[in-house]
């Protein structure tokens, strides 16, 4: 996947579409737990969007719900998430390393998510200091909200 780059104000790098090979080389996450199919937009540190394309045969659809396929929030907060550690884990200095969950607050779900939808992630880190930051995270429907929250996360 070629991968553009441009600079930002204040000489930062936006970086633009990452790949499932690029976001690997990020996140420990494998499939099926791999919930970022794509990064579109990443300013490394600071903000990531990425997109989930959710399939008919995702695992959890047997269960969840027989005859009414509904992907489950915490794996909503879990895509939005992974998003976010894109974004940190981007950063200088931070190759190898692993963020973790601190907090979910502020968790709203405002529309369901089933097969055929593609899910606009977005996460842009709002404060850090050491190893532990808090990001603001939106998930999006054909440009309409569906979840958002705030996380915190320890890098590790």
């Amino acid at each position: 996947m070629t991968v553009s780059c441009r600079r930002l104000d204040g000489g930062r790098m936006e970086i633009k579409m990452l790949g499932i090979k690029e976001i690997e080389e990020i996140l420990p996450h494998r499939h099926p737990f791999l919930l970022v199919d794509r990064i579109e937009k990443l300013e490394p540190g600071v903000r990531a969007v990425g997109y989930k394309s959710v399939t008919f045969d995702e695992p959890y659809f047997a269960g969840h719900f027989p005859g009414e396929p509904v992907m489950p929030g915490v794996l909503i907060i879990e895509a939005l998430a992974q998003t976010g550690a894109v974004a940190i884990l981007s950063a200088e200095g931070m190759k190898g390393k692993t963020a973790y969950f601190g907090a979910i607050n502020s968790a709203r779900f405002k529309k369901k998510v089933t097969p055929g939808d593609r899910l606009k992630l977005c996460c842009e880190i709002i404060k850090q200091k050491g190893p532990v930051g808090v990001g603001k995270a939106e998930a999006y429907i054909d440009g309409e909200l569906c979840c958002r929250a705030e996380l915190t996360f320890m890098v590790g």
